[in-house]
């Protein structure tokens, strides 16, 4: 049986009807992973926090750093702590969309080497660390994968000077990424501070001396004397001082 043109008519459009409900059903999901899947192999704009700009793709990331490709085909590994936080952001859309394409298989899943944290916005960009004699900007601090450990002391506290040594000591034995550890002293100057570092060789890094208000502001740890070693998760969560209790936080951080 042959169809007229209004039956053919009729007919398309019901076909049209159907094809735009389910295409409308499935838009918002569509919406939702292209960044994400655009992102894989794209040029996209950086931002690190001296204010400048620049494209560039995505090779690997690591612990301290990212690779990152122009568009001449030149590679260099780029601070993580240099990069503003937005442009952070996209490390991570990165690695979920590595993760999104692994097929499931957990041994091809490429390994997360940091997390966000709460204390991201104050530290990265404001830390520093002994090179020699000085305290100077620390651009290689570990973004840890699990813990941050507050070390609270000052260099004219006797029960500072007689247990620093010993996490000197700890720090090197144990030092991985799964933690952090981050000196907030207490001291009156930033040549007092820099001394203190210098004569027991810390290792770690320090938040800058006139960063050290604001972060006692925003974070209340709860220190009520010197030395104090307080261990916090990436959310913020105290678990605890544990001060007197390096075996134990040994076990915690491997």
């Amino acid at each position: 049986m042959s169809l007229g043109p209004r039956e053919l008519l009729f007919i398309m459009r019901i076909l049209m009807s159907t094809f735009w409900r389910r295409a409308i059903r499935l838009m918002p999901a569509c919406l939702i992973l292209a960044p994400l899947s655009l992102l894989g192999d794209a040029f996209v704009s950086w931002d690190d926090l001296l204010g400048r700009s620049f494209e560039a793709k995505i090779v690997s990331v690591g612990s301290r750093t990212v690779k990152l490709e122009n568009r001449e085909g030149k590679q260099i590994d780029f601070p993580l702590g240099d990069l503003m936080p937005s442009s952070r952001k996209q490390i991570d859309s990165w690695l979920k969309t590595q993760r999104d394409a692994s097929l499931g298989s957990s041994s091809n899943e490429p390994e997360v080497s940091y997390k966000e944290s709460v204390f991201d916005e104050i530290l990265i960009g404001d830390l520093e660390r002994l090179s020699g004699k000085r305290l100077k900007r620390c651009n290689d601090a570990t973004r840890p994968k699990k813990y941050y450990i507050f070390y609270y002391t000052a260099s004219w506290s006797g029960p500072c000077q007689r247990f620093t040594p010993s996490l000197v000591e700890w720090y090197n034995d144990n030092k991985s990424e799964n933690f952090e550890l981050v000196l907030i002293s207490s001291d009156s100057s930033e040549g007092a501070m820099e001394a203190y570092a210098s004569d027991k060789d810390m290792p770690w890094p320090q938040l800058e001396h006139d960063k050290v208000p604001g972060f006692k502001k925003k974070f209340d740890h709860g220190v009520s004397g010197i030395p104090s070693l307080i261990v916090c998760e990436l959310n913020g969560k105290v678990l605890g001082n544990f001060r007197g209790r390096l075996s134990a936080l040994s076990k915690m951080v491997k």
